[in-house]
């Protein structure tokens, strides 16, 4: 067998072990407020075939174009009749979608490298949660890395003649990243800075090629993103949106919203540890990546390994890691970025210690220690994505701002009183809240919702979800006889739910007959 079929089946087992990690229990964790916003926004698009580009919110419409193919595929008819897997399913692809990127890199990697870079990516705990998670991160990672893979066989080309496909490809990569989200300026000018970089470093001429190929990659790029702001409602007014939306991002960044030190990124990495929780850590990789960085700053390259191809990966890391450091405004998913980077980089690392270590028996304790401390990673992806408990709790470090599982007691909740009622699902529902989101996905089985930041002058309803903390005036403002019940919302946030005593009674007196009663809530 030859070692290109070796290296393809190797990344294909890679591939099944990513999906073995991705795909089970898709529905388990609640709908992070993110995520339900992006599953309205899908629904929008899908029903009316139109995108409308918000620069205040939402990013770009790649996400929910990939979704549409799951809906047709799926047969489902409408919002109500999909699940939390149909969205999800999405960064899933995205994300096994990274390891089958290797082979366009791995002759500048090296086979050993590509392999070991493969299985991390299957295995990290980040990526493995995020792949899970309906947001744009792992498509903007994705469609990063194939810019630089696009790159990376233009250099390997020499010439422009006959491979114009790749500065294509270059191109339209370009142009989904900026379709995804708008932090793809940041790794646009690592990208850039990176290549100036290595190009000085090295003084190679065959970076040059990827300067001519602009001339063909930027059209193209233009007009792919144009095209899927446009949509199908050809509305190019969203095209200029996308541009005007940068200084609302980066005012958004200087702001002090989600506020994190320096080096929050690298605290999450390394070891983060939630009493009475287990400690989580993906220092291998770091580790492994800092290995990398050193066999890139070293004169000559391992055998099979391009140093200007690992010089650029280790300049690109560590530029997108003090950007983002140095940036406020964070969020743990926004480290995929330079995660992925770090894991290119460790796969070289991992590969060059077993390749310097030259006793067989010390040989072994390498591969043997590597061996062990990948199995703890790939256990604590596991948990992480898979336990009942910590996929949605906060001592989880990917896990942020998420709402708690009574959400979806609440939504069952809600299901048995349409069941009590001769509305159904028509019953009338009032949310009061500042931030109702996810709500609007767990009751889009429901016509008749209203969501209200503020008291309404009519507040009364079949059922009123409401914050405690305006309780007191709502007590005033109700002028029916209610059923209070608590339900929580997230960590910081209870909700009072009323139901009317009408409805209330109508509940417990089916309840009564099917022999089951319950003391505190539908």
């Amino acid at each position: 067998m030859s070692r290109t079929l070796v290296l393809v089946a190797l990344l294909l087992a890679s591939v099944a072990l990513a999906l073995a990690f991705r795909l089970p229990q898709l529905n388990l964790r609640p709908m992070h407020g993110d995520e339900a916003v992006h599953a309205y926004k899908c629904n929008e698009l899908w029903q009316s075939g139109q995108y409308v580009y918000d620069p205040e919110e939402y990013h770009g419409p790649t996400l929910y174009y990939g979704t549409l193919p799951v809906f047709w595929l799926s047969g489902v008819k409408g919002w109500a009749q999909t699940s939390a897997a149909a969205y999800r399913i999405v960064p899933v692809c995205f994300g096994v979608g990274l390891i089958l990127l290797l082979f366009l890199v791995a002759d500048g990697l090296g086979r050993p490298a590509t392999i070991c870079a493969a299985v991390l990516t299957a295995i990290s705990s980040a990526m493995v949660f995020y792949s899970r998670y309906y947001i744009q991160e792992t498509l903007l990672v994705f469609f990063t890395f194939l810019v630089m893979a696009a790159g990376w066989r233009l250099t390997r080309a020499g010439r422009m003649s006959g491979h114009w496909s790749w500065a294509v490809l270059l191109g339209a990569a370009i142009g989904l990243m900026h379709a995804t989200k708008e932090t793809c300026v940041i790794a646009w000018a690592c990208l850039a800075a990176a290549l100036a970089l290595v190009a000085l470093w090295s003084r190679s001429w065959s970076w040059r090629v990827l300067v001519r190929a602009v001339a063909v990659a930027l059209p193209v790029a233009i007009l792919v993103s144009a095209l899927l702001f446009a949509g199908l409602s050809g509305h190019l007014g969203c095209t200029l949106d996308s541009v005007c939306g940068y200084a609302t991002y980066f005012r958004r960044a200087a702001g002090t919203t989600h506020y994190h030190p320096w080096y929050y990124y690298l605290q999450v990495l390394l070891f983060a540890h939630y009493a009475p929780g287990p400690t989580w850590s993906e220092a291998l990789i770091v580790v492994l990546g800092a290995v990398g960085v050193f066999v890139a700053s070293r004169g000559r390259a391992p055998t099979g390994v391009d140093l200007n191809l690992v010089r650029f990966l280790a300049v690109y890391t560590l530029l997108m890691l003090c950007v983002y450091s140095a940036i406020p405004y964070k969020t743990p998913w926004c480290a995929l970025g330079f995660l992925h980077g770090l894991i290119l980089l460790a796969g070289v690392g991992a590969a060059w210690l077993l390749r310097v270590v030259r006793v067989r028996g010390a040989q072994v304790c390498v591969g043997v220690v590597l061996l062990a401390a990948a199995g703890q990673l790939g256990w604590q992806a596991w948990r992480g994505s898979h336990d009942y408990v910590f996929c949605a709790d906060p001592r989880n470090p990917c896990v942020y701002a998420h709402p708690v599982r009574d959400v979806e007691a609440l939504e069952a909740d809600v299901e048995r009183l349409a069941a009590a009622s001769p509305l159904g699902h028509d019953l009338l529902i009032r949310v009061v809240t500042e931030n109702c989101w996810p709500l609007p996905w767990y009751l889009r089985r429901f016509g008749h919702v209203g969501y209200y930041e503020d008291i309404p002058d009519d507040a009364d309803a079949d059922v009123v979800l409401a914050s405690t903390t305006l309780q007191p005036e709502l007590a005033l403002r109700l002028h029916g006889d209610y059923e209070v019940t608590y339900r929580g919302l997230r960590r910081d946030e209870v909700l009072a739910v009323y139901v009317r005593r009408d409805l209330w009674d109508a509940f417990r007196a089916r309840q009564t007959r099917a022999g089951t009663t319950t003391a505190t809530s539908p």
